[in-house]
This record gives C-alpha cells, sequence and structure tokens, in this order.
C-alpha cells in the first residue's frame, strides 16, 4: 500500500511541476519566437535583444501567476501533510 501512495505522490509532483511551469515556459517560448521573427527581419544580431524582453515576460508572468502558483503548491504540501499518519501506521 505504501508503495502505491508515494508513486500516486510523485506522479502528482510531476504533473503539478508540469503544470506550474507551463505557464512562464510558454510565454517565453512566444516571446523568444517574436523576437527571432524582429532580428531576421530588420537584420539586427544584437544577444541583449534575445535575453531582456524574455527576462522581463517571465518576470511578468511570474507576478501575474503568483498567487495561482502558490495556491496550488499549498494544496499539494496539504495533501502531503494529511498522507503522514495514513503512511506512519
Amino acid at each position: 500500500m505504501v508503495e502505491s501512495l508515494v508513486l500516486k505522490i510523485f506522479k502528482e509532483g510531476i504533473l503539478l511541476t508540469i503544470l506550474l511551469s507551463l505557464g512562464p515556459l510558454l510565454v517565453a517560448m512566444f516571446v523568444g519566437l517574436l523576437i527571432s521573427l524582429f532580428q531576421a527581419t530588420t537584420q539586427i544580431q544584437e544577444q541583449t535583444i534575445t535575453f531582456v524582453p524574455k527576462i522581463i515576460a517571465v518576470f511578468v508572468t511570474l507576478a501575474l501567476l503568483g498567487p495561482w502558483i502558490i495556491a496550488h503548491l499549498v494544496k499539494f504540501a496539504n495533501m502531503l501533510f494529511n498522507l503522514i499518519p495514513v503512511v506512519c501506521r
């Protein structure tokens, strides 16, 4: 029983990690694509143009999604704490 519970917790943790990182990763990918198109059309190949907008976009995304991310992490942590008595029997 404990093995199946550990596998369930591991699966839920991996899925939660994927879900919570999806927003910032998609934003970084989209901004990177837009910057690459801009650089290709204007022939400007400056390295800082690629990093600064992506960093700003990811920080803004994390600031906007922060409460949602924290809520999911707290829910997962509560689930883990509630399972402690079940595992320690």
